[in-house]
């Protein structure tokens, strides 16, 4: 039987629930969580589409319209996220789903369609090979997270932690100091922070502390020194895979190790929850500091597959970091105070969607 395809509807939610806790490529961005923490947060239109054959639910593909002051309208599965792209039983409910959302983009006039596939699933669709992924298997013993870690990381975390005193703290009360953490090194990258309420939405739907890894999960955690919160990361949990998200730290207080602490212990939490999985998210490949630092933690890099489509002859939009028509804007943006940064980043991430 052809599948048939049409767009996520109320009653299909937990079928779409259930066919991505079990499908193999899922990931923590095609959950419903996710979906619905990026629309309370951020506004952006759903039109996720389900494959069908007959009542069985045979493909899912998360899409958002998202109304850019900057490129138009677009479709983008997912918005600020590592993942996304369709999930499907076969390469027929693949291109059933592609197809349908081509027709739906023509409908709304949209000029392009943003897939984030972790592995393209369209074979007619360019690739693009800007962004790599890094994930490591974690040990069964959290004792033995430390001694897996490359000599001179295992050497900073150690300082951290025995040397400098820095201390680790747990707890989704953490989470606005996470915030301005993350909001002020955003601020020093030239880059935007998003709002408050995306972090509160997400870990509204879903559990912290240690809960069923295979589920949606989250985890909040601070360091300090004397306590002082100096760095912050927000992680989240998926199929067994810890996947840390939202990370800032106060540079004036990098001389003490904090991230190498942060990550290690973020490590040894997901070996305790159950996780086997470490995946330290996207970066790009031009991004030599971030890469440089995954490496340095034991991690490799993996390329990833996004995709993207076309329409009306439109070129794609250039909403990454290094168009030169926002140099000036991440020249001036780290000289601006956080009071005009955050909530001023915050309304522009509506039109870049990470």
């Amino acid at each position: 039987m052809p599948p048939t395809v049409r767009e996520l509807d109320a009653a299909a939610r937990g079928r779409w629930d259930e066919y991505v806790r079990d499908h193999p490529e899922a990931t923590f961005f095609h959950t419903p969580v996710w979906q619905d923490a990026v629309e309370t947060a951020f506004g952006h239109a759903p039109c996720a589409l389900a494959a069908w054959r007959g009542e069985r639910l045979t493909g899912v593909f998360p899409l958002f319209r998202v109304e850019s002051r900057l490129a138009g309208r677009i479709l983008v599965s997912t918005p600020y996220a590592v993942y996304g792209g369709t999930l499907a039983d076969d390469a027929e409910c693949h291109q059933a789903l592609l197809e349908a959302a081509l027709e739906r983009a023509r409908s709304m006039r949209v000029r392009w369609i943003d897939i984030r596939s972790e592995k393209a699933h369209c074979p007619d669709l360019p690739v693009v090979n800007r962004y790599v992924t890094f994930r490591r298997a974690l040990p069964e013993d959290p004792a033995e997270v430390l001694a897996r870690l490359p000599r001179k990381a295992r050497a900073a975390a150690r300082h951290a932690r025995e040397r400098f005193g820095l201390q680790i703290v747990f707890g989704d009360e953490c989470l606005p100091t996470v915030w301005k953490l993350y909001s002020r090194s955003m601020r020093r990258l030239g880059s935007l922070n998003y709002p408050q309420g995306f972090f509160e939405a997400l870990i509204r739907s879903t559990p912290a502390g240690p809960a069923d890894p295979q589920a949606p999960g989250h985890l909040v955690q601070l360091v300090l020194h004397r306590d002082r919160p100096i760095a912050g990361l927000l992680s989240f949990t998926f199929r067994g895979v810890m996947m840390p998200y939202f990370a800032g730290c106060d540079e004036r207080f990098e001389r003490y190790h904090p991230n190498n602490l942060m990550y290690l212990a973020a490590m040894e939490e997901a070996v305790r929850r159950g996780c086997r999985v470490f995946d330290f998210g996207r970066s790009r490949v031009d991004n030599a500091g971030v890469c440089d630092f995954k490496r340095f933690q034991g991690f490799q890099p993996r390329p990833l597959e996004y995709q993207y489509a076309s329409l009306r002859g439109s070129e794609a939009p250039n909403l990454h970091p290094d168009n030169p028509r926002l140099a000036v804007a991440r020249r001036l943006w780290p000289r601006l105070p956080l009071a005009v940064t955050r909530p001023l980043g915050a309304w522009l991430a509506r039109s870049i969607p990470g």
